[in-house]
């Protein structure tokens, strides 16, 4: 999904991701370079404009996700998905560590074809690799909305001079 800015002179390309509490993933994103910008939000579920209180009931069924938008001249969206791989656990259903409950689900809410057949290449990739000694549970489902979650909960490790919440 790549688009041309006002000037033609840049294009960019959303990925977004569900892998646990967004905090430490969205954190680990921004230190990669090609990576433009990043949110946390949610998506996936049955509520409008979700908060993270009604979110975190588990009852909206939306993900806590990241959104990244990156410029695909610099990063390929392979790269972006190895990013989202080293910062999660495919193999548990509904957790991270001690985050438990579908909006913690690992999930990759794909944006075009494209994204989707690389989404399942890269699940089939990592299967045969043996890196992890479980399945892996992570949903490949279309992008829907995005609702971005509340301004204390964006670069909140930042915010609070950590760098990673990582489990």
């Amino acid at each position: 999904m790549a688009e041309s800015t006002a000037d033609g002179t840049r294009s960019e390309a959303k990925a977004t991701f569900g892998a646990g509490c967004f905090w430490g993933v969205e954190a680990a994103y921004r230190q990669v370079p090609g990576v433009v910008s990043s949110a946390v939000g949610y998506m996936g579920g049955t509520r409008d404009r979700p908060s993270y209180r009604q979110v975190c009931t588990g009852r909206t069924g939306h993900a806590e996700v990241v959104q990244v938008t990156y410029d695909p001249e610099r990063l390929t969206y392979d790269e972006v998905l190895a990013v989202f791989w080293d910062n999660h656990d495919p193999t548990t259903m509904n957790r991270q560590g001690p985050d438990v409950g579908t909006q913690y689900r690992s999930a990759i809410f794909t944006h075009d074809d494209a994204q989707a057949e690389a989404a399942r290449r890269s699940v089939e990739a990592l299967e045969a690799s043996g890196r992890f000694r479980r399945p892996i549970v992570t949903e490949i489902t279309p992008a829907a909305t995005f609702w971005p979650a509340e301004d204390y909960h964006q670069q909140y490790l930042e915010k609070r001079g950590l760098s990673t919440c990582r489990i």
